[in-house]
């Protein structure tokens, strides 16, 4: 499961129960809560030659940390740390450097907004992604997964969020490689490098609507002349509109490849909902997914691309359903079509999750 705990509250009918972190110290205006879950699911998935690959495994089982300090009556610090990929199945802590501490961070808020340091989600998909299908186990395809290593994306980042002004919000931030980090792909950037992503969020009521643009300027790949550049460029536009227990959003996303024939251009046009029925949640995706949608490639280009037959489009579907077992404890069922050849990627997954 690849979203925080945090999103994985707000999405999961449990937590919004009454689950909620244990805060262990509370005093001189210093707080600090310990949070966290378990999670195992089943899943049986296709794979590319079309056979059921089925395994009981970790969801993404989580132990965070998160405080806070009022420095003054008008700014606060805070920190969060967490530890997201401890396998459960394996009772062990992953070890490898991409896969740990997923989330880890220190900030200042007050009136004048948001500042973050260090790693935590994109903002495409915290703002973008998310609202279509922020799942238990399927979710339906994004651009952050036609540039290799999402994990990459998160680190080293420092963003400023705006407070709201009369309901519009901004966001705006870096990630920097400086010279001894290796960027995305093991293509080495040679010096340092600053990213830059951004977006705007407007909220009026019940509806809202977001837009997002990463240069992924440090998402690097290496060409045959061993040139070294960027693999493209990430947009995106999500709105959403709530009534009751009922969400809608509506997503527009594209990739970019910007020249780089190891990619395509792709276009993301997808629906969710998501209903609270009591004692749980129902819900469903579609998207749309145009691969090779808008290209400008040179002839060259355009014969590596027709000999690699990219030109396709996909029809996805996602349907799932969560029941809580108690206010920290709930169950959930999934399933995915995703419309490749020999149904690749098509599969049902079942699962249980508890927080504190």
């Amino acid at each position: 499961m690849k979203k925080t705990l945090l999103a994985t509250a707000i999405a999961g009918a449990a937590f919004a129960s009454g689950a909620q972190a244990a805060t262990v110290y509370n005093e001189d205006g210093t707080k600090l809560d310990l949070y966290g879950n378990i999670q195992i699911a089943y899943y049986s998935v296709n794979d590319a030659n079309g056979d059921a690959q089925d395994e009981i495994a970790d969801n993404g089982t989580t132990f965070g940390f998160a405080a806070e300090h009022v420095i003054t009556r008008d700014l606060t610090g805070y920190l969060k740390l967490e530890l997201d990929d401890i396998k459960a199945d394996e009772m062990a802590t992953a070890t490898d450097d991409e896969d740990a501490g997923d989330t880890a961070f220190v900030g200042l808020k007050g009136n004048f907004g948001d500042v973050r340091l260090g790693s935590y989600d994109q903002l495409i998909d915290d703002w973008i992604q998310d609202p279509i299908t922020n799942n238990e186990g399927f979710d339906v395809s994004d651009s952050t997964a036609l540039h290799g290593n999402g994990a990459d994306q998160q680190t080293d980042k420092v963003t400023y969020t705006s407070p709201s002004f009369g309901g519009m919000e901004f966001a705006v931030g870096t990630q920097y490689k400086g010279d001894n980090d290796s960027a995305d792909g093991g293509a080495d950037q040679g010096s340092s490098n600053a990213s830059f992503f951004g977006g705007a969020k407007y909220t009026a009521g019940a509806f809202s609507i977001a837009a997002v643009y990463d240069n992924l300027d440090n998402t690097v790949y290496e060409d045959l002349d061993g040139n070294v550049d960027s693999v493209g460029n990430q947009y995106g536009l999500t709105a959403q509109y709530t009534v009751d227990t009922l969400r809608l959003a509506a997503k527009l996303e594209r990739f970019d490849a910007d020249g780089n024939v190891n990619r395509d251009d792709t276009n993301f046009y997808a629906v969710s909902a998501r209903y609270g029925y009591g004692n749980g949640d129902i819900y469903g995706a579609y998207q749309y997914v145009d691969v090779g949608a808008g290209s400008f490639l040179s002839e060259l280009d355009e014969q590596i691309q027709d000999e690699q037959n990219r030109d396709e489009t996909y029809n996805e579907v996602i349907l799932g359903a969560t029941y809580n077992i108690s206010d920290a404890m709930y169950t959930w069922v999934e399933g995915a079509v995703r419309d490749r050849e020999n149904d690749q990627g098509d599969g049902v997954g079942v699962g249980v999750t508890y927080l504190f």
